[in-house]
């Protein structure tokens, strides 16, 4: 079996673009006919030029190359153009690339990957979503605690059982700062709101983007301890696990991170400071689907949990579940809303959502394919990045 030819896809997300104004997706095919798909996630360039960049990979390290042979596949792009080093841009399309090898190789033996990484430990993913906006509100669901209550209502009766915010402000590329006394009231006002809205129901998990030195985290957590947070999220940039590991040694509630992260590398240095006690590996930008078996096999060590995330495509969405399904210290999967939208659109067969949980599917490879059509109806002609944070300080 030999990998031949890439075809990319940059498909724009239609409003409310949740998950991201678009997807980079890729298709590998090899000489006896079999396709795979992959995703790269959030690289910071120009979503054409990062198919270009794809297709260059592809064509230098795995054209011509067994899909079977992984590790060799992983080394000879890690270390291209003498980096051996974490680099975000590079791990995000070898994510792409592996991840469609992987597709590929469980549908040649026709099992699902998840067969393939372990076997299957969990018959159901327990998933949570972020408390979205919906069209005609009167407020800004991400600021108006009252109306995340009532939103918050409607996901605990799709079955939800975990529920995502952040009231924490805008993130800036001038970031780390410590949170204003208004900052700091309005999220201790959603944490209070939020759980005397769904009690005991369902967890809270509270979201941040890296907004935070850790000293300001840490005045942060002391204010929400008293809601029981299954989670504060990513309270300081990811570049300093050390300032990271001064916030979980500071409050009792677990800290989750990892969506900035690439490679084995990075989540080492981060267990090493005691930093987190969720890992959430995004598996279109750590290095694929191996990668981060292996990032949940050291975790369990650890007695670490993963919860991967997803603000992205359906595409890594697929690749969360094979992990998540073969993981024995799996905890949550992060879904956007119930998988539907266009998220369910741009599949020839949706995800299956049921009562709060992702059932794994039980086709081979990812379990997914994409519909062309749809995809191919949705070019992204844009210019701005899929994630951007303010750019001038607070």
């Amino acid at each position: 079996m030999r990998l031949t030819d890439i075809r990319t896809f940059v498909v724009a997300n239609p409003p409310p673009h949740f998950g991201g104004r678009y997807f980079v997706i890729v298709r590998l095919t090899t000489a006896c006919g079999i396709t795979g798909l992959g995703e790269a996630y959030c690289v910071p360039f120009a979503p054409h030029l990062v198919a270009q960049m794809c297709e260059d990979v592809f064509a230098r390290y795995a054209q011509g190359h067994d899909p079977h042979d992984i590790e060799t596949l992983w080394r000879r792009v890690y270390s291209a153009g003498f980096t051996q080093k974490p680099d975000l841009t590079m791990m995000a399309v070898l994510s792409a690339l592996e991840m469609a090898c992987w597709d590929i190789i469980g549908k040649a033996a026709g099992q699902p990957v998840y067969k393939l990484l372990g076997g299957r430990v969990h018959e159901a993913l327990r998933a949570y979503t972020y408390i979205y906006p919906r069209p005609g509100d009167a407020t800004d669901v991400y600021a108006d605690p009252e109306l995340a209550a009532e939103r918050a209502a409607t996901y605990l009766d799709m079955g939800f059982t975990a529920l995502k915010f952040d009231p924490a402000g805008p993130y800036t590329a001038f970031g780390g700062r410590q949170l204003s006394l208004e900052e700091l009231d309005r999220c201790e006002r959603f944490g209070r709101i939020l759980r005397e809205a769904v009690g005991t129901r369902a967890d809270l998990l509270f979201g941040t983007h890296g907004q935070m030195t850790a000293a300001g985290a840490i005045r942060l957590a002391k204010r929400l301890e008293q809601f029981d947070p299954l989670w504060l999220e990513e309270p300081v940039p990811p570049d300093a696990p050390e300032e990271m590991a001064k916030v979980a040694r500071g409050t009792s509630i677990p800290i989750a991170t990892g969506e900035r992260l690439a490679t084995k590398y990075d989540f080492q240095r981060l267990m090493d400071c005691g930093a987190a006690a969720i890992l959430q590996m995004n598996l279109g930008r750590v290095g694929g689907l191996l990668e981060a078996k292996k990032i949940a096999g050291m975790a369990e060590a650890r007695h670490i949990q993963i919860a991967p995330h997803l603000y992205c495509g359906p595409i890594v969405g697929a690749a969360n579940v094979q992990l998540a399904t073969a993981s024995p210290n799996f905890l949550i999967l992060e879904s956007i809303e119930d998988w539907g939208g266009f998220h369910s659109a741009i599949l020839k067969t949706p995800m299956q959502f049921e009562d709060g949980h992702v059932i794994p599917p039980t086709a081979p490879g990812l379990g997914i394919e994409l519909d062309d059509e749809v995809a191919l109806a949705n070019p992204y002609t844009d210019t701005p990045l899929h994630l951007e944070m303010t750019q001038h300080p607070l």
